[in-house]
């Protein structure tokens, strides 16, 4: 949250707006406060540069700015003597309440390597300004927003929040180059997994709760339409007639990358899948500020379903998959409350400024609806569970794991195996009967069929659309 103006700040933006810092300009600043008040915690050197030197710079961008530079000690006096800063005016503990000269962080960009990226995205981009998404304007009643100047201000408030999608976002382009590139007939689908996520892990640098992996990697296959990724020890290998929906997320500090394609090898599931994308495309074209759900669903279903696939001789319209949805986003949380149907006659309630939303489309040559089928492999805590009385120990135990790990994000159970977790089957599923934790079986539509899904991340700025995860591929 961030601090109202007061009287006498909004009289002086009026004659002159407060100065935004560069990045480079806010560590050389928190730098050289440190140098001299070497005691200073987050709030106090915040406070110093926004009253001393009239900058505007959030409370959270200072915090960030401190953490990446070893600057948080201090906010008390030092015990035993001064303290010395080097240089940089960097400063850490030995742990004695002694303090003694830190290394400063290196600012060169770094070059990324392929066709393995191994480079993680904050050394490529190290002064924490990441690659900006595609950038819609508003159109109608909202089109005076590209240029609002009160807009313009609002957004430069979120400024760390965007920065923060986009690094996930960059992070999630780079590791799905990565997957695109490996991802073979004959590979085993749990390799694929695992190469992607240790990939995604290295790129983002993941330590829970701050960085990582938002939910596991959906490698879904055929008429099996989502939330399946194999278990320890599946030994299902990828096929030339399969069509496969790989969703995978990332995040950063809860800000969540949700972004899905369909991978294939043989060229007779184009027709599907140009029309899942033509229809991806639509909802993200038609998503806006004050734009009702309902009319999203109901241009995405139009596009959908104009479409006809042929298969081994045989003919099928391509449908929206009416039981599945995209969402809106939180911090923390896949699924924010909001629905965003592919089919008309969904809810009427709108989308608003600020508002962070996965639109995603199914298209099946089958029914049009799927069904909860085979092993459960997605589990997610409930965002809002409280307090229960766990009487197994093993639930206990486990519960306690999640928490450390993985909080309100979704995990595995191959997750839960990396982890050395032994015999939690049971466990797992007391914390499911109690309402703790959600399971999420794999979505199906009938044997036979074949599905395609399509993905992006949005978010409504005050002054346009940003697509966060648009890349060349998609």
């Amino acid at each position: 949250k961030h601090e109202h103006p007061t009287m006498a700040d909004k009289e002086a933006s009026d004659t002159q707006a407060p100065y935004q810092p560069t990045a480079e300009e806010l560590v050389e600043a928190v730098k050289d406060v440190k140098t001299k008040f070497p005691d200073y915690g987050i709030k106090r050197v915040w406070t110093f540069l926004k009253e001393d030197k009239g900058w505007q710079v959030s409370e959270k961008r200072v915090k960030s700015v401190m953490q990446e530079n070893g600057l948080t000690e201090g906010g008390g006096a030092p015990a035993g003597g001064e303290t010395a800063g080097d240089a940089n005016g960097a400063v850490v503990s030995d742990g004695a309440g002694k303090k003694k000269k830190g290394k400063a962080k290196d600012m060169t960009p770094k070059e990324q390597t392929w066709p393995e990226p191994t480079v993680p995205i904050m050394e490529i981009y190290p002064a924490g300004v990441f690659p900006v998404g595609e950038e819609c304007e508003y159109l109608g009643l909202n089109a005076y927003r590209s240029t609002d100047a009160e807009k313009k201000e609002l957004e430069k408030l979120e400024n760390s929040t965007y920065q923060e999608a986009r690094e996930g976002a960059e992070v999630h382009r780079q590791a799905r180059k990565y997957l695109q590139s490996i991802a073979k007939p004959g590979e085993l689908m749990i390799d694929l997994c695992e190469k992607l996520e240790n990939k995604v892990r290295e790129l983002i640098k993941a330590e829970y709760p701050e960085r990582g992996i938002a939910f596991p990697t959906g490698c879904s296959i055929n008429h099996v339409a989502a939330h399946w990724t194999p278990n320890g020890g599946d030994k299902t290998v990828l096929q030339y007639d399969d069509i496969v929906k790989f969703d995978f997320g990332t995040h950063v500090n809860g800000r969540i990358i949700d972004c899905a394609f369909t991978h294939y090898f043989n060229p007779r599931y184009d027709p599907l899948a140009q029309a899942v994308k033509e229809a991806t495309n639509t909802g993200i074209r038609e998503a806006g500020i004050d734009v009702r759900l309902c009319d999203v669903g109901a241009a995405i279903q139009e596009v959908m379903e104009s479409y006809e696939v042929e298969i081994e001789g045989k003919t099928y319209p391509v449908k929206s998959i009416r039981n599945l949805n995209g969402h809106s986003i939180g911090p923390y949380q896949i699924h924010a409350g909001k629905s965003v149907p592919i089919v008309k006659g969904g809810d009427q309630t709108k989308m608003e400024e600020g508002e962070f939303f996965a639109i995603e489309t199914f298209g099946s040559t089958g029914k049009g609806v799927v069904h909860e089928d085979l092993e459960c492999s997605h589990y997610m805590k409930n965002f809002d569970a409280g307090h229960v009385p766990l009487r197994m120990a093993k639930a206990k135990e486990l519960l306690g794991v999640i928490d450390r790990n993985f909080g309100t994000l979704a995990f595995c159970r191959r997750f839960l195996d990396r982890l050395g977790c032994k015999q939690y089957l049971l466990g797992l599923k007391n914390l499911c009967d109690v309402g703790l934790v959600q399971p999420y079986p794999p979505l199906v539509d009938v044997k036979g069929s074949f599905t395609a899904q399509y993905e992006h991340t949005l978010v409504l700025r005050p002054t346009c659309k940003e697509v966060l995860s648009r890349g060349d591929d998609y």
